[in-house]
């Protein structure tokens, strides 16, 4: 049984077909700066309702610029990155996306919908839709919709799109939200046909030489402090011009800061405009970096979270740090 998270109790999410009650027009949507998990989702929730509806006579999918990699998915050709027309849909689907305003442009497109629907696995959302599916202990949304859909009727190429999510939120089945389930789902998505090994190694681990580059840059110049238990990292807007990387290019460097042997916490910070970082944490064993990002208004998971910060560089440090050690002293005091 999976828990409906604002409700507090046990409850089974319907098949998607059951949602969609006599719904003509549908819009999906995930959140800003989409990473493997909401690209591989909304690709993965398109596939399968145009396969299998085919009363719908509208099944769009609205996100912005996604990185080269995931161009390897059926239907990302088909991505609307414009919310400049005026639509009304009969269903809107958000997935991934903690919170209504990071869907971005496509808000309109919510606000307007005949109904919403949610699927998310990310502790931090309140229930922002007209039904809403919040399964928390889920490795990713992908993990979610999976159960909403039926085995049967998943396509080689949507089993494509469910595996990309779920390799990107597990980190190739390697973080602590991988479950017995987990890998279970992995294993029926790859008796569908996919090749696996090259998902993961084109849409995760493989990197470009730019990637590679700023990478290195991040881990020469990291510190380590809190006695050598967190980790910290950052990247300023004109190191990102030097390198000629996108925000996109930095995916994966919190990740390999985490890996630091020693480090319970890893803080990465990139640049966004003077005096604002976009701040990414991680965690391995103890630290809920949820806690710590919803008290800068952002949110997330207990061991992946994130926010935007404002002040310098050693501002938004101090101030990050000042939570951990209090968790770690309550660690240590437990």
């Amino acid at each position: 049984m999976w828990r409906k998270w604002r409700k507090k109790k046990i409850v089974e999410s319907k098949k998607i077909s059951e949602e969609l009650d006599g719904a003509k027009t549908v819009a999906i949507a995930g959140h800003v700066r989409p990473d493997g998990d909401c690209v591989g989702s909304c690709m993965a929730m398109m596939g399968y309702l145009k396969d299998n509806f085919k009363q719908l006579a509208e099944v769009d999918v609205y996100l912005e610029e996604i990185p080269d990699c995931f161009h390897i998915l059926r239907g990302v050709d088909q991505i609307n990155h414009s919310c400049e027309e005026e639509k009304t849909y009969d269903l809107f689907i958000a997935l991934d996306c903690a919170d209504k305003a990071r869907l971005g442009g496509a808000v309109k497109y919510f606000d307007s919908a005949a109904h919403t629907l949610c699927y998310d696995h990310h502790i931090s959302n309140p229930g922002f839709a007209d039904k809403n599916y919040i399964y928390p202990d889920s490795s990713s949304t992908a993990e979610v919709i999976y159960h909403v859909m039926e085995d049967d009727k998943i396509t080689k190429e949507t089993a494509e799109a469910l595996y990309t999510g779920l390799v990107h939120d597990t980190g190739i089945f390697q973080y602590s939200c991988t479950r017995p389930e987990t890998l279970e789902i992995a294993a029926n998505l790859l008796r569908k046909g996919i090749d696996g090994n090259y998902i993961s190694d084109t849409t995760f681990s493989e990197k470009t030489y730019v990637q590679n580059q700023i990478l290195g840059r991040a881990l020469l110049e990291s510190i380590l402090v809190l006695d050598k238990t967190c980790i910290v990292s950052g990247v300023r807007q004109k190191d990102m011009g030097f390198y000629g990387v996108k925000a996109t290019d930095l995916d994966g460097i919190v990740s390999q800061l985490r890996l630091t042997k020693g480090v319970e916490t890893a803080i990465f910070l990139h640049e966004l405009a003077p005096l604002t970082y976009k701040v990414s944490l991680r965690s391995k064993s103890y630290v809920d970096v949820s806690v710590i990002a919803a008290a800068f208004g952002g949110g997330g998971h207990v061991r992946a979270a994130g926010c935007t910060m404002h002040g310098t560089f050693h501002d938004v440090v101090n101030s990050l740090t000042e939570k951990i050690e209090i968790q770690m002293k309550e660690k240590a005091g437990a």
